[in-house]
Parts: structure tokens; C-alpha cells; sequence
């Protein structure tokens, strides 16, 4: 004897099994978040990887300007080394937000170097009371032993740069940067030329 399924346990089954309309929707549903996602990353990195190669090359603009000691009309040295780093980052950087930082050093080891301090409690940084060497003489320890300014012939002069550039997505933020900026650095240190000296006389540190 042959035992057969009731015919109601499978009407309709083929139909249901051949109709895949709607299917390809359902899967760009699950898709479409995680591709979006990674086309505001590839934006968001690229924009970033831009500004950041704008500001290298703004400063080395700036330093070769810098390093020859002319003194423009109507300004200063310094005026002149903003105004080129903020024209050659083509209007992407605020200047009114970027930190630009000029110092002349004695020689290349001290660039970025502080005051030597005794470190009583081990924390790895200078905190009130503690005994340092006061190598400009003006009472307070220093964390940057240079000077501000663009030097004179010869001098050993850092160009830094910071900008906490703005995020263009709120989706990026807590990915890849806080409080929705992304703070790029950008830091170069050249010598002056002995602009002021007598052809083939050594440069002061030399």
C-alpha cells in the first residue's frame, strides 16, 4: 500500500519556492549600511590624508621663505610665514583655528627639548616645586627650551602646525576622531641661511 501526503500539505509550495521577487532588495538592505559606511570612511580618510600633505607642504614653503631672512613690505617675517602657510592650504585650514608655532634652537638635538628637572615623584613629567635648570634665566620651567621667533642668519628655527580638522560626518566621529575633529601635526626644522655674513664665513653653530 502507498501512503500519500495530503494535497493541502503541499499547494502552493512550488509557487512559493520559484517567486524570489524582492529578494535582491531585501539583500541591499542588509548591504547598503555597511558599503555607505565605508564610502564616508574612504571620504573621510582622503580628506584628511589631503590636508595633512597640504600642510606638510605649507610649511616647507613657509621654512623656505623663512630661512633667507628677507623682511617683506608692510610686515614681518612672521606675518609672511602665516600668510604663505595659509594660501597654500587653499582655504581648507582656518587659520583663525590652527595653531602655527615658530622657535629658534641652539642646535637640531634641542629641538622640542625642555628643561632638565628632577623628577621626585617618577610621574615622568615637571610638576610645581620641583628642582629644574633655568637655562633662559626667566624663573619658570620650561617645557620648550626654544625661543619664538624666526631667527637670525644661521639659526636653527622649527616650523610646527596643528589643526583639529573638522569631520565631515557625524558617523566618522567616534570612529576615527573626538569630539568631531581629527587633529593633524606637521613640524619641520631647518637652518637659516648666513644671509648676513661674508661669502664663505661659517655660519654661527657651524
Amino acid at each position: 500500500m502507498v501512503l500519500r501526503r495530503p494535497g493541502f500539505l503541499s499547494f502552493g509550495r512550488p509557487a512559493l519556492v520559484e517567486n524570489q521577487r524582492g529578494s535582491s532588495l531585501v539583500e541591499f538592505a542588509f548591504a547598503a549600511p555597511l558599503v555607505v559606511l565605508m564610502l564616508i570612511a574612504i571620504i573621510e580618510f582622503g580628506m584628511i590624508m589631503f590636508v595633512s600633505t597640504l600642510m606638510e607642504s605649507a610649511l616647507r614653503d613657509a621654512a623656505r621663505f623663512g630661512i633667507t631672512g628677507q623682511e617683506p613690505e608692510g610686515g614681518t617675517r612672521l606675518e609672511q610665514i602665516i600668510a604663505i602657510v595659509e594660501d597654500r592650504t587653499i582655504g581648507l585650514v582656518d587659520m583663525a583655528d590652527a595653531k602655527v608655532e615658530v622657535r629658534v634652537y641652539p642646535t637640531f638635538g634641542d629641538v622640542g627639548r625642555g628643561e632638565a628637572f628632577v623628577d621626585g615623584n617618577g610621574n615622568g613629567a615637571y610638576d610645581p616645586g620641583e628642582t629644574f635648570t633655568d637655562e633662559n634665566g626667566n624663573g619658570a620651567h620650561d617645557a620648550d627650551v626654544g625661543e619664538a621667533g624666526a631667527g637670525e642668519a644661521g639659526s636653527i628655527v622649527a616650523y610646527r602646525m596643528e589643526y583639529a580638522w573638522p569631520l565631515r560626518t557625524p558617523l566618522a566621529g567616534p570612529l576615527i576622531g573626538e569630539d568631531g575633529k581629527f587633529v593633524l601635526k606637521s613640524a619641520i626644522a631647518v637652518r637659516n641661511e648666513p644671509y648676513d655674513q661674508a661669502i664663505g664665513a661659517p655660519a654661527p653653530g657651524g
